[in-house]
This record gives C-alpha cells, structure tokens and sequence, in this order.
C-alpha cells in the first residue's frame, strides 16, 4: 500500500541520513511521531497497524530499537508509567511528566548549552546528556483533583441543624 505525505518524505529522508532502510512500516513509526506526540509502544503499534494493515508487536520494537540506535527516535522511561517514544532528538530538552495520568510534555532547557546541566564534579566522565524530569500534575489533572477534593468536602461536611445546638 502506497502513502507518501509530507511528513512520509521527511521521514524517508531522515532515514537514508542516518543510513536506515527504508521500509513502509519504519515511515510508519516515524510517522506516527512526526507531531512531537510522546507514545508508548501499543499507541505506535496501533497507529502502524491503521496505516499498514498488519504489523506485529515485536516488528514495532524492533523497529524503535533500530530508529533509537540510529538516533532518529528517543525512549523515555517514566518510573512507574509505560516507556514511551518521541523524534524531538535534535536538541538537549526535558519533561513534564504528570503522576496522576501519565502525559508527558516537552519543556526546554533553561540555561546554557547542551548538555544544559553540568555536574558539579563529573568524576572524570565525558559527559554528553543531561537528562531532567519534572514530576507534578497538569492542569487537566489538577482539575480533576480540585473537583474531587470540592465533591468529598460536600459529601463528608457535617450536616448542620436547624435553629442551632441544644
């Protein structure tokens, strides 16, 4: 099955740059992370299969494996919630991860050059990365929990009487 759109174009180009084959279901998965969406494996797979009509679950990873070696994707590993996949691999940035559902959002590097945080002694290290997550709750979660947190006060709030105590 035949696709090219713009972002199919770029992705076979990035892949004969760094020296990947090309094949349908790698235009597949860089495709499917062309928006700077942050996906796990089953969201990619999904994706792939919509596009391509098959594709196994091992094929999907070994074909991240593959687009990671090369540089073209990068994992992000979240404790606690699924690894998850993104092309943004062209600069030093880091995430927002939210506890509560999992989303994840780019935020860039607040000072200097890549890596942005050098540490205080590297102990002779070369280092090359710095990578930073920042845990909280986003505002969709946030809502969530203001809501909840209103809804428990309206139900738990003691029921007061008419004409005061006796």
């Amino acid at each position: 099955m035949a696709f090219n759109s713009p972002s199919s174009d770029a992705s076979e180009e990035r892949l004969r740059r760094a020296g990947v084959r090309v094949t349908a279901a790698r235009l597949a998965v860089l495709d499917s992370l062309a928006a700077g969406e942050h996906r796990a494996v089953d969201e990619i797979a999904r994706i792939v299969r919509d596009r391509l009509g098959a594709a196994s679950l091992q094929a999907i990873y070994n074909i991240l494996e593959t687009l990671a070696a090369a540089g073209l994707v990068r994992r992000i590993e979240p404790i606690g919630h699924p690894a998850r996949y993104e092309s943004r691999v062209a600069d030093n940035h880091h995430h927002l991860v939210c506890r509560e559902c999992g989303s994840i959002r780019d935020v860039d590097c607040a000072t200097g050059e890549p890596p942005c945080l050098s540490p205080a002694d590297a102990a002779g290290y070369l280092v090359d990365e710095a990578e930073v997550t920042y845990w909280g709750l986003c505002p969709r979660c946030q809502k969530k929990d203001v809501e909840a947190h209103s809804q428990l006060q309206d139900v738990t709030a003691p029921a007061r009487s008419e004409g005061g105590e006796r």
